[in-house]
């Protein structure tokens, strides 16, 4: 008998707040795969920086995919858009201390979720990106 890899789906219309479903998805799959608090709080926002960068910059009127994965102590966690794209080699990393003194704050997405969890990788074309990021219980 060959035992399948738990995995969930999530389909998100680009609706304000809609990644506040998906955290609550990542925190009942967490809370199975024994993650503690730390790493789950840690899921949660870079899950919502990955959403929110779907919402707002892949400039797409139609749903937001996110595939949890459980892989032994791994969870993978893509989000994926059908999207304009964006190539992550001109995307500036934001200078602290100049976003300390400006006016929009925003901008850190990418970091944050790099900062957060164990892997972060993007695929995009212009059909679309898929964010796909891990982070294992150990």
């Amino acid at each position: 008998m060959t035992i399948q890899t738990p995995k969930v789906e999530l389909t998100l219309p680009v609706i304000q707040d809609m990644e506040l479903a998906a955290t609550k998805t990542a925190e009942v799959v967490a809370k199975q795969m024994g993650l503690d608090e730390m790493k789950t709080a840690e899921i949660s926002m870079a899950l919502i920086e990955a959403c929110i960068n779907a919402f707002e910059h892949s400039k797409s009127n139609s749903n937001v995919y996110i595939h949890y994965i459980i892989d032994g102590d791994t969870l993978i966690i893509k989000v994926g858009d059908s999207g304009v794209g964006f190539d992550q080699e001109v995307v500036e990393i934001p200078n602290i201390d100049e976003k300390l003194k400006a006016d929009r704050k925003r901008g850190w997405g990418i970091k944050l979720m790099k900062e957060l969890m164990d892997t972060v990788e993007f695929e995009s074309t212009d059909g679309g990106t898929t964010v796909t990021m891990t982070k294992t219980k150990k």
